[in-house]
């Protein structure tokens, strides 16, 4: 299986961050509801929206380390931390789920981050 380099992956990673930082922040009301999160006044908007500036981060910082050389510890501090951020994520919206509160298509977002937080793992043995 040929492997994916870092640049790739990372651009892909941070894409996807980069989507979701957006969506969040310009359509709020839109995607939430799909999770079965309702937000119904200005300050939840505003959380949402506030969400987006560590989501963007996440995807500036892969967007600027895209071409950190393979086997070195920067890529390895790097595809760690991004696995971990992702294993949170998994954490957190797991409890989303299991306490009711995403239902729906909420349930995918487990699962997004699981195979993220995987995929940084593979990237952080490929680079060891």
């Amino acid at each position: 299986m040929k492997k994916i380099s870092n640049s790739t992956f990372l651009k892909v990673h941070s894409s996807i961050y980069a989507i979701f930082a957006i969506g969040l922040f310009l359509f709020p009301k839109l995607i939430w509801p799909n999770y079965g999160v309702q937000l119904n006044d200005q300050y939840s908007t505003f959380l949402s929206q506030h969400n987006s500036i560590f989501l963007g981060g996440i995807a500036i910082i892969g967007f600027l380390f895209k071409d950190t050389e393979t086997k070195s510890l920067t890529a390895q501090k790097l595809f760690k931390g991004l696995m971990l951020t992702n294993v949170l994520g998994v954490l957190i919206t797991l409890y989303a789920g299991f306490t009711k509160i995403f239902v729906g298509f909420g349930w995918s977002d487990p699962i997004f981050f699981a195979l993220l937080a995987i995929l940084s793992f593979i990237k952080l043995k490929d680079n060891q």
